[in-house]
């Protein structure tokens, strides 16, 4: 992994694509957001990040005096959105994406939101609501640039990744220097597992994905990101063999050497898997599916 880039830098990965590194660094945004602008006239800017002056003042910086086109977002987090309504002002672009931020959830995951299952603090981007909205394999072009949309669930219900030739914009669904959140009722690991072979079946030649380095070998990523899941749900399976628990108590068991300010969203994760499950009718949950059931093998 190579050290990490300041805030504000831009960098050229390829002709007529480059990244602008949003101030936002976190446990959970890595370096921070990655904004991308692709083309060299006419730019789309995918995922302007947050509402942020400094990173607003440093895309103006980057785009110079080309002429934005389109604002697409790959989902509507806060730290990938906030900045489209400003940058779209600034500029006379629209703002392009799946939909409003409950857009493209499962029907388990809209029944759990409405029972009152929150978010598990990552941010989900309320107001969000793009000028357009894109479905799966529609696309957006430019003059010397086309993109084209795949829809991507997992992370995210209404995450969209974007296709430029070989290349993937993966968003938040494949990241190179940690496994993806899924955090119900926006995240839904049934629908991740399906995007991955989705994107497998592809065979792209890289990724820019919305937090840290290109991944130079997606298909590898992709495949362990998988494997990984399928590691997670033997390691619920085989605690709960030893009896009932409920989802932190699980995600204490497992994620041993996680720090503790990452221990909720161990738990978040966790309780994706223990909806797949019970989905699956591997597991029972008690009272109900909900994120404070105790669950149980069937």
């Amino acid at each position: 992994m190579s050290s990490p880039p300041t805030a504000g830098d831009v960098t050229e990965f390829e002709p007529g694509l480059r990244r602008v590194l949003a101030p936002n660094p976190s446990p959970m945004t890595h370096w921070g957001t990655n904004t991308y602008l692709v083309g060299t006239h006419a730019l789309a800017v995918i995922d302007p990040g947050p509402a942020d002056p400094a990173h607003m003042a440093a895309l103006i910086r980057a785009i110079g005096g080309a002429r934005v086109t389109h604002i697409l977002v790959t989902h509507a987090h806060r730290d990938h959105s906030t900045l489209a309504p400003e940058l779209a002002r600034a500029t006379g672009a629209p703002v392009l994406g799946f939909g409003p931020a409950d857009a493209g959830r499962s029907p388990t995951m809209q029944a759990l939101a409405e029972a009152g299952l929150a978010g598990g603090g990552e941010g989900a981007d309320t107001a969000f609501a793009p000028d357009e909205t894109l479905s799966d394999g529609q696309t957006v072009e430019g003059p010397d640039w086309s993109l084209e949309a795949l829809h991507t669930p997992g992370h995210f219900a209404g995450h969209l990744s974007f296709a430029l030739g070989d290349a993937v914009f993966s968003g938040d669904h494949v990241m190179g220097w940690a496994s993806t959140l899924i955090s119900p009722p926006d995240g839904d690991l049934t629908r991740f597992m399906s995007s991955c072979q989705a994107l497998l079946a592809r065979s792209d030649r890289i990724y820019y994905p919305g937090h840290g380095d290109p991944i130079h070998d997606p298909s590898a990523r992709v495949e362990w990101l998988m494997d990984h899941r399928r590691t997670r749900e033997r390691q619920i399976l085989a605690c709960l063999s030893n009896g009932p628990a409920d989802a932190p108590t699980l995600a204490t068991a497992i994620y041993h050497d996680t720090p503790h300010a990452l221990m909720p969203a161990a738990a978040r994760n966790v309780l994706a898997h223990l909806i797949d499950l019970t989905e699956r009718s591997l597991v029972r949950a008690a009272p109900r599916l909900a994120s404070d059931a105790v669950y149980s093998l069937l």
